[in-house]
């Protein structure tokens, strides 16, 4: 015997760009949209029964559509019109859930003035939001950063740590430490700006990184939790995840050279994996 267990089905990578053409200036977004439906489908499972199915197809339409009529200025706003839209127009779903990744585009700028209508794309960053809607539960949505590449030169060290006949990784109290990380983070009540609660979880993450003296990166990833905690409080938890991008220093002295914390080869693989939560 079979049965069926949890399911959801939807469209992903729906690309989208939408220009607002104002008088004085263009605004700019260029979207990677996945939509999930979760509900009554258990006869389209089991006995190719399609009577309560919406065509992926039209989902990838009605993010269009939805983009046309919107006026949300973040990924926030736009994921919780979707999931809103999608449960009010189909009865068989019990939950709706929307994902959003944007690119990092930024207006150009040009004699130190940004340009009105051109942009250029900062760096390999996505801002990522998700909205859940569940019938009869609460709105739930999750902001974040995917992808942020960032490293310092110093103020890094990595001492005291479990040896055994299997370990070859010298200590060091002054390394490079560079990470790629994902932050994603949940929200106690309903903030007024998102993109003012983004853009101060970005600064203090940043700043964090850069002033903090790291003993570890898992040292550093929990004084950035506990710091952006303190800046933003709407925020419930977050999550960060760091991997550890090594740059390892060469030995020199087979050329009858130094190597004073100078020349090193970075490597991405393998690296460290370090993630944790830091909540209220």
């Amino acid at each position: 015997m079979a049965t069926l267990g949890e399911n959801r089905y939807g469209k992903s990578r729906v690309r989208l760009m939408k220009v607002v053409r104002h008088e004085t200036h263009h605004a700019m977004r260029e979207w990677n949209v996945r939509v999930l439906l979760s509900g009554d489908f258990e006869t389209c499972f089991t006995a190719g029964d399609n009577s309560n199915i919406l065509p992926t197809d039209t989902m990838k339409n009605t993010v269009y559509y939805l983009a046309r009529e919107s006026n949300a200025a973040t990924l926030e706003e736009f994921a919780i019109e979707m999931v809103e839209f999608l449960l009010a127009d189909n009865p068989q779903a019990s939950k709706a859930s929307v994902e959003i990744e944007e690119k990092s585009w930024k207006s150009m700028r040009i004699d130190g003035q940004p340009h009105a209508t051109t942009y250029q794309l900062g760096g390999p960053e996505l801002q990522t939001a998700e909205a859940v809607l569940q019938r009869g539960e609460s709105l739930k949505i999750t902001s974040g950063i995917d992808g942020l590449v960032i490293l310092k030169t110093t103020k890094s060290a990595f001492t005291g740590y479990i040896k055994n006949a299997q370990t070859t990784l010298p200590e060091s109290k002054d390394r490079i430490f560079g990470t790629r990380a994902t932050v994603a983070w949940e929200y106690l009540e309903t903030p007024v700006d998102y993109a003012a609660v983004r853009t101060s979880a970005l600064q203090t993450l940043l700043k964090v990184f850069a002033e903090h003296d790291s003993l570890s990166v898992q040292h550093t990833l929990y004084d950035i939790g506990e710091a952006m905690l303190a800046a933003v409080p709407q925020m419930a938890r977050v999550k960060l995840t760091m991997p550890n991008l090594h740059c390892n220093l060469v030995d020199l002295s087979r050329f009858g050279q130094t190597n004073p914390n100078q020349i090193f080869v970075p490597i991405d693989e393998p690296h460290g994996y370090i993630e944790a939560v830091i909540e209220r």
